[in-house]
């Protein structure tokens, strides 16, 4: 839920260098109207949403 609240949290991510990927285990886009924005992608190398417990996976699989 940080995603769509924390503008701080959004700052942090963009004041790294450490890249991150932004991930949800449920399509956030399929739930309410709140959950479409995202303080966390402009920030993210990359943002994977919707694969179940599989996000994980894929987000660490895009770090190898």
């Amino acid at each position: 839920s940080y995603t769509h609240t924390s503008v701080g949290l959004g700052d942090a991510v963009k004041a790294i260098n450490t890249p991150v990927v932004e991930v949800h285990i449920s399509n956030t886009h399929k739930r309410e109207d709140f959950r479409h924005v995202s303080y966390i992608s402009s920030g993210a190398k990359g943002v994977i949403l919707g694969f179940g417990l599989q996000s994980y996976e894929l987000a660490i699989r895009s770090f190898l």
